[in-house]
């Protein structure tokens, strides 16, 4: 039979129509089975099962297909055209299974060979290295999420303590949450090989929790597994997780990761910590005291439970650094070193205590010995310096003693294990800044406000830069981008004084202070320091003190307050801070 006569023998007998019927089928056939495999968190080989099937299938349809027909309802065997001529046996067979895989080779090369090659490898990637993606809240009360993000972060803290395994940042995984993005994605931007995520359904005192680890690369499973179980095991699941994760990514350890040390007896107050740590994530003073009120809830139904306590140092500090008073500050103060105190002790082995006491002690006891030493031990206690160590680190130790470097290379590090918070990038600016490198310090700064457009501080460093290199009118305009209203007025007082505009400066001022002047004291004085008002400038700096200012912190270095140089005032108040006046 010559190639003319094959063809048209093929189309009589329907071959073609029956391949591309099949090639149809197939490709339903694999776009059904995929999302059915996943939700039922089948292995990744039940898919190349289906697809080696369903290529098996190609040359015995084709052969079907050649021998057979439906006529009238009955399946009948088709009857050759030219019998005399026809081709036979053993060559007829090789010839029909050949024109099946002939059909199925690219469906074959594309799975087997190039498939992987459509999805780009995450770039700079470190191995082994995990982004924990927010667990999807299932609950039938949409208000329980914080309960899911709670779960999702207590993992991802207990995955951070595994050696050799890097962890994407908190901040930077919750980017993401949300969001359809697609998973390879996602890793290249957080540097990681594998991404693990999942869902929490709770329902009166029953929690369901599905996880899945996928690899980043070509987006299969290596594990996946649901956890039904009481929220009174709620730490011991997360434990079972993070050492199923361990296992899956082959890491050799003598002793898995365990969350003993954060646990408590009672759920209640567990959920109340969660609460509390959902509020304070928002950052307005409201926030801080609902996180406040939460914290306290679980400490009073368990007085032993230490990251209750330190939370609550934490949140206590910053409702007392908006106190409308300097009684206020103070005893707000002092409850929350009370608080951080009570977390050490009943919680010796956490590094939370401890990182709450430095930024305390440094803050407000001016105890910088007394920091550094708390940051040491919160450092040998976790084991690696994380993007919450190394800020800490910046305020109650490398920014009051001026030491700029050590400053940049904790901030660069914390930017690069938090990509994707604006916070460390906005301080990076700020600290460069204080090097004298403005473009370096934009460069931080639009990145900052490229991740988080609607934010303060960005916008407020970048306005310093343009201002201490004399492009005022560039200053004043981009100070007004800030969404506070301080910062704002506290721009145009810095910018209008420079352009020879005192009025308006003065006017600026006076808003700050009539609306601010009871937690804006430092910011104050760097208005009249700039303006070469020296006494005044002293002034507020001594009402800054008082109050225990933060912004103090940066004495030494601040470029604001270069005019102070050299008064024996300026000496007087840093030894008053306890920091050398060199």
């Amino acid at each position: 039979m010559d190639a003319a006569n094959l063809v048209a023998e093929l189309k009589r007998r329907r071959v073609f129509r029956v391949l591309v019927g099949y090639g149809v089928v197939a490709f339903a056939v694999l776009q059904i089975v995929e999302p059915i495999m996943h939700g039922l968190h089948w292995s990744e080989s039940v898919l190349t099962y289906v697809v080696v099937a369903l290529a098996v299938g190609f040359p015995i349809v084709v052969g079907l297909a050649w021998i057979f027909d439906v006529n009238a309802g009955r399946i009948e065997r088709t009857a050759p055209v030219l019998p005399e001529r026809g081709a036979r046996g053993p060559l007829l067979a090789a010839l029909l299974v050949g024109l099946g895989l002939l059909a199925a080779a690219p469906g074959l090369g594309w799975y087997f060979f190039w498939r992987g090659r459509e999805r780009p490898a995450p770039q700079a990637v470190r191995a082994p290295s995990i982004a924990v993606l927010p667990f999807a809240n299932l609950s039938s009360d949409k208000e329980q999420e914080y309960f899911s993000d709670g779960l999702t972060e207590e993992l991802l803290n207990l995955l951070a303590r595994t050696p050799g395994l890097h962890v994407a940042a908190r901040t930077s995984s919750f980017a993401f949450k949300g969001k359809s993005e697609d998973i390879s994605a996602i890793a290249g931007k957080l540097h990681v090989a594998v991404v693990l995520e999942g869902s929490v359904r709770k329902a009166g005192d029953q929690i369901r929790i599905t996880t899945q680890l996928i690899n980043a690369s070509d987006g299969f499973h290596l594990w996946s597994q649901t956890y039904e179980r009481k929220l009174t095991d709620v730490f011991a699941v997360q434990d079972e997780i993070a050492k199923a994760v361990v296992g899956a990514l082959k890491l050799e350890l003598l002793e898995a990761p365990t969350s003993k040390d954060r646990r408590t007896v009672d759920p209640e107050a567990h959920n109340q910590y969660l609460l509390g740590r959902q509020f304070f994530r928002r950052g307005n003073l409201d926030a801080y005291r609902r996180a406040a009120l939460a914290y306290e809830r679980a400490v009073q139904l368990d007085p032993a439970y230490a990251p209750a306590w330190a939370g609550l140092a934490e949140a206590r500090f910053w409702v007392a650094d908006s106190g409308e008073s300097a009684a206020a500050v103070a005893e707000g103060m002092k409850k929350a070193l009370a608080a951080a105190e009570r977390a050490i002790e009943t919680g010796g082995e956490l590094a939370d205590g401890y990182l709450a006491r430095a930024f305390l002690r440094a803050g407000v006891l001016w105890d910088w010995e007394g920091a550094g030493s708390d940051l040491a031990r919160a450092r040998a206690l976790r084991g690696t310096d994380d993007a919450e160590t190394l800020s800490v680190a910046v305020v109650a130790r490398f920014r009051p003693m001026g030491m700029v470097p050590e400053m940049i290379a904790a901030l660069r590090k914390a930017c690069e294990l938090d990509p994707l918070n604006p916070r460390p990038w906005s301080d990076l600016g700020t600290v460069l800044t204080y090097a004298g490198d403005s473009t370096g310090a934009r460069e931080a700064s639009l990145r900052s406000l490229e991740i988080s457009p609607e934010q303060a501080k960005a916008p407020a460093v970048l306005a310093t830069t343009y201002l201490l290199e004399g492009k005022v009118a560039q200053a004043l305009e981009v100070s007004q981008r800030s969404t506070e209203p301080v910062r704002r007025a506290l721009g145009r007082a810095f910018a209008e004084h420079s352009l020879g505009h005192a009025a308006l400066s003065q006017k600026a001022l006076d808003e700050v202070v009539a609306g601010y002047g009871h937690f804006a004291a430092y910011q104050i004085g760097q208005v009249h320091a700039w303006r070469g008002e020296l006494d005044l400038a002293f002034e507020w700096l001594d009402k800054a003190a008082a109050y225990h200012d933060g912004g103090l912190n940066s004495m030494k270095i601040d470029p604001l307050l270069r005019n102070l140089h050299g008064d024996p005032r300026y000496a007087a108040l840093l030894r008053r801070m306890k920091l050398p006046a060199d």
